[in-house]
């Protein structure tokens, strides 16, 4: 059985600064890439920021500069940094991974989704 589990998020005021972060758990062999998404209410869920486990990273044109995604591969652990927010950050933002099980002579790779965690950007 393998989890995401979240942490982090709340409410900030726009400017301000907020991270999430979600570890993986369970029986694990190796991750590929770890992601972060986010759905606002009445939207899509969109892909925010993606990295590699070597550690290249991509963002939506919409939070390039202002998110940083990180991750501790030793912790199957994936960040995100959100720096100078603004109201239309405001979102559920869940994290996503492609997780082989140990054990799993298959060598396929599962989607794996946290559970998600509130952002609101409000003054």
């Amino acid at each position: 059985q393998v989890q995401l589990v979240e942490s982090g998020g709340g409410l900030v005021q726009p400017g301000g600064s907020l991270s999430v972060s979600c570890a993986a758990s369970g029986s694990i062999f190796s991750i590929k890439n770890m992601d972060w998404y986010r759905q606002a209410p009445g939207k899509q869920r969109e892909l925010v920021a993606t990295i590699t486990p070597g550690g290249m990273t991509n963002y939506a044109d919409s939070v390039k500069g202002r998110f940083t995604i990180s991750r501790d591969n030793a912790k199957n652990t994936v960040f995100l940094q959100m720096n100078s927010l603004k109201p239309e950050d405001t979102a559920v933002y869940y994290c996503h991974a492609e997780i082989r099980h140990l054990f799993d002579t298959s060598m396929t790779y599962y989607a794996y989704w946290g559970q998600g965690t509130q952002v609101t950007v409000s003054s």
